[in-house]
């Protein structure tokens, strides 16, 4: 699968203590909010901005996509910048104020009570990102070491924290008048500075480093990346500006083609990373990774379909719901479903056998979890990801219904895999 090197990389600098409660946290929101989808379908056949549709989406977006990336780069941050993570007890305090602040912001959109339960939420989500934030910085200033990944990487961070930011405000705008305007006008540009900033970048970052190393390619091109890094944030700045100062519709064309051409560019990057491969097998987990690139693009053509139908002022609301659907049950989803069978077993094979190795015979990290439970997990997970879709624009009752059965069904094949491998045992005594 890979080299003793590529496990080493990964596993070497970070406690596995540290890691492991992310991964597990995101497992089990991932199974919470489809959970929520099943008892909340017909929301999704409403306008978007509904309570029970904004709790699910933050139980994706935070307790889900968020959390398993926070895991996830404090383990990667050190193999990108050669150094040490700065301090475990920081990594501790980010998980513990994220895994109480996520439920309680939750509970506030659920219920829509926008009082002590969802702006305490919000304030300890701000809390552990400013705590992430914090002991990176600290150590990539120790380490001395830059590259692209973790630039891209320290970026992300600092959208991720005027994301929650913007949050915050957003949920004390409802009791208290601190807002020029309503929350709802807001939210666009909250929503768009975290898939932007936060997760596409973030994405890109880590993938142009853990893609080839993953497929075994040889290929590397720090000036593209450095390109596609100039053309993300330059389009979100301009998408910033725009909707603050130039409010007319027609303008936002420019940061989309912008962040469009660099998804196009990150496609390019990997594709030329699976051309240059050593090894040509490739692997199940990392045909879904490379698959959640090429979804990517779905987003951003559904949000050319929603500018140009606001240019006649007519918001299409079942897109603008099929778009957010996309982005955190389609292409965030797919992602983590590839890439938690990539990372997460070398994580507890270090775990469990780092200091028995060459005592016994040790399995293949592979092996720690079941590729037949993953491949029905990744079968009905694509078919409720689909129909789901067909429903929601369709306006239709009963099959978004269904495909939220088959979500649940991925959701409880994930948890069951991760579960599966935080358990394992080692057979050498």
């Amino acid at each position: 699968m890979f080299s003793t090197d590529n496990n080493d990389n990964l596993v070497k600098n970070t406690s596995y203590k540290v890691v492991l409660p992310f991964y597990l946290y995101a497992a089990i929101s991932f199974l919470v909010a489809t959970i929520l989808l099943l008892f909340s379908t017909s929301a999704f056949t409403q306008h978007y901005f509904n309570p029970k549709t904004l709790a699910i989406t933050h139980t994706m977006a935070l307790g889900w996509g968020t959390m398993i990336i926070l895991g996830a780069s404090h383990q990667l941050v050190p193999v990108l910048i050669e150094g040490r993570l700065y301090s475990n007890r920081l990594a501790y305090f980010s998980f513990v104020s994220a895994a109480v602040g996520i439920p309680l912001l939750v509970y506030g959109f659920y219920f829509f009570n926008m009082g002590w339960p969802a702006q305490w939420g919000a304030i300890l989500i701000n809390a552990a990102i400013l705590t992430y934030l914090s002991n990176l910085v600290v150590s990539m200033v120790k380490s001395k070491k830059e590259n692209v990944h973790a630039v891209f990487v320290f970026t992300a961070a600092l959208w991720l924290l005027l994301t929650t930011l913007i949050g915050l405000a957003l949920v004390c705008n409802f009791s208290d008048i601190i807002l020029p305007n309503d929350s709802l006008h807001y939210l666009p540009l909250h929503a768009h500075i975290g898939m932007i900033g936060w997760f596409l970048l973030l994405v890109i970052g880590v993938g142009s480093r853990l893609i080839p190393m993953f497929l075994i390619s040889k290929y590397s091109n720090t000036k593209l990346l450095w390109f596609i890094y100039t053309l993300i944030n330059t389009g979100l700045l301009i998408f910033i500006i725009l909707f603050l100062y130039f409010p007319e519709t027609s303008f936002y064309f420019i940061p989309v083609t912008s962040i469009l051409i660099a998804l196009f560019l990150f496609g390019y990057y990997c594709y030329c990373s699976f051309k240059q491969r050593i090894r040509k097998q490739v692997d199940e987990q990392m045909k879904i990774s490379l698959l959640s690139v090429m979804m990517m693009i779905l987003p951003m053509i559904l949000l050319i379909t929603i500018i140009g139908g606001m240019l006649f002022q007519k918001i299409n609301s079942p897109l603008v719901l099929v778009y957010g659907f996309v982005v955190f049950f389609g292409w965030i989803t797919s992602m983590i479903l590839g890439m938690t069978f990539k990372t997460l077993p070398f994580i507890v094979w270090n775990k469990v056998y780092h200091l028995k190795a060459g005592l016994g015979k040790t399995p293949n990290p592979k092996d720690l979890f079941s590729s037949k439970i993953f491949g029905v997990m990744w079968v009905v997970y694509l078919a409720g990801f689909v129909l789901f879709i067909i429903g929601i624009y369709l306006a239709d009752t009963w099959l978004p219904k269904l495909a939220t059965l088959f979500l649940l069904l991925a959701a409880v094949l994930y948890n069951w895999n991760v579960i599966k491998m935080l358990l394992h045992k080692s057979a050498i005594p």
